[in-house]
């Protein structure tokens, strides 16, 4: 399995939690809001807009909250976001890529730095680890979407580049490019997507084990809570009786 989707899994369990869910919405709000001040406010002319709207509605985001998201790029006053890309290692040699969008580079540079210096990880480069991903669409399915077939079939057509198919739902992978028609065309086909966005995709996994794995989850732990970071790629292969053990730690 995959790191960002072990990670994400966890984050699942994790994200019943208010504080969770709310910080999660102020992220989704900052998409939506950076989304919308690059380009049009209206999602039918602004495809990264539709997309972030789409995984807001997909966390069950209030519409109220996306309304005032947009509203606020509208503004002439509002905050101005700068994306900023992240990379290092983590315990056990582990890559880990960091997406942030942030109104101070100093503030979130000094605290990601100091979030891998406490784990025992070292913070990189620009280009440090992310030659050891592919940068990727990932557009998700739930399992009411069809039969892996059905779903396989449907990407083909759309111009997809792979599809994993699991108890959770159906994974489609399509090229960093290609992904807004991928994702449009699989719309028309088998209806709107769960989420649908660029991801880091590990090209190898590094096994951890069980000591550094839990130095290695809170570090992504203390990644994640910051409010500048938007999502977190790691490399990392944790055995699922580790990992599930940690989780319930």
């Amino acid at each position: 399995m995959a790191g960002h989707s072990q990670f994400k899994n966890i984050m699942h369990r994790k994200g019943a939690a208010d504080a969770k869910r709310s910080k999660l919405f102020a992220k989704l709000a900052r998409e939506i809001t950076v989304s919308a001040k690059l380009g049009l406010p209206d999602p039918k002319m602004n495809a990264r807009l539709r997309l972030a709207i789409q995984n807001a509605r997909a966390e069950n985001m209030p519409k109220d909250n996306v309304d005032r998201a947009i509203k606020k790029a509208m503004g002439s006053d509002g905050e101005n976001y700068d994306e900023i890309r992240y990379e290092g290692y983590g315990p056990g040699g582990v890559a880990v890529v960091v997406e942030a969008l942030t109104d101070n580079r100093n503030r979130t540079a000094s605290a990601v730095r100091s979030y891998f210096t406490k784990s025992g990880g070292a913070l990189g480069e620009t280009g440090a680890v992310s030659f050891m991903f592919d940068h990727v669409g990932e557009i998700v399915y739930k399992l009411t979407a069809g039969s892996p077939d059905a779903v396989m079939e449907a990407a083909i057509e759309a111009g997809a580049e792979d599809v994993q198919s699991d108890a959770d739902g159906h994974v489609v992978y399509a090229s960093f490019e290609n992904l807004g028609e991928v994702a449009k065309a699989l719309e028309d086909t088998i209806g709107e997507a769960a989420s649908v966005k660029a991801i880091w995709k590990p090209q190898n996994l590094v096994p951890v084990d069980e000591e550094k794995a839990a130095a290695l989850l809170r570090l992504i732990d203390s990644l994640d809570d910051d409010d500048d970071v938007q999502a977190v790629y790691t490399n990392f292969d944790i055995p699922e009786d580790v990992l599930q053990k940690l989780a319930a730690a």
